[in-house]
């Protein structure tokens, strides 16, 4: 799952995307409404959490922007303000939840599930042919066994999994997994295929990830 974070405070910023990342999220920062609303503009984003008060273009704008064009994406309002009115125009503007500063990060994490249960909840398990990622655990299994896959691995398999037989270019890799703004080298996909390949065959899989040329990588039955 794809978060972006608009926080124009650096530092909390960065706390905030390394929590995620630690609990299996991809995430993605903008310090800015107008660069937050260009990201979230790009469809990439399962989740958005969007600081009220911020340069350029303020959080509640960003959001009756998206809300106007149509966009759906969970949205989880952040804000120092607490007053009531502030709370209910961000629930009118079509949040789907607020959280005032400061916040534990517990309560952060448990909103972001809570605004996410309706799309993920059905779909716990991911099942392709005798392979099964468990969305809860982060863990790839089969007959044969189980891994419990790193960050990484993990979001690179559930795009696999939730698009099979789908050719998948690295640049899509790259900017669902990596982001826009990510430093990695483009040959990092490649490494990360590998990884889990050795995965699927120790787990005797009866699927494989393919290399169509020039293309990109789909998840395939392994007669195929």
């Amino acid at each position: 799952m794809r978060i972006l974070l608009a926080e124009d405070e650096k530092a909390l910023s960065k706390a905030i995307i390394k929590i995620l990342e630690k609990n299996n999220y991809s995430a993605d920062a903008a310090y800015n409404g107008e660069d937050a609303l260009t990201y979230l503009q790009s469809g990439c984003y399962d989740v958005a959490v969007l600081d009220i008060m911020m340069p350029k273009m303020d959080g509640i704008t960003v959001l009756k922007k998206i809300r106007a064009e149509g966009n759906q994406i969970p949205v989880l309002m952040l804000t120092a303000k607490s007053d009531i009115e502030d709370r209910v125009l961000g629930l009118d503007s079509g949040a789907n939840d607020y959280l005032p500063k400061p916040f534990d990060t517990r309560e952060l994490l448990a909103r972001i599930r809570s605004i996410t249960r309706g799309k993920t909840e059905a779909n716990t398990k991911l099942t392709v042919g005798n392979i099964t990622l468990d969305r809860a655990t982060f863990e790839l299994s089969s007959p044969s066994g189980s891994f419990r896959l790193a960050n990484k691995e993990y979001q690179m398999m559930e795009y696999l999994m939730v698009n099979p037989h789908r050719v998948l270019s690295t640049d899509m890799l790259m900017e669902k997994i990596w982001g826009w703004d990510n430093e990695a080298e483009i040959n990092v996909v490649w490494v990360y295929i590998s990884y889990l390949r050795k995965k699927l065959n120790a787990l005797s899989a009866d699927i494989q990830i393919k290399s169509s040329r020039n293309a990109g990588y789909s998840l395939e039955d392994c007669n195929d």
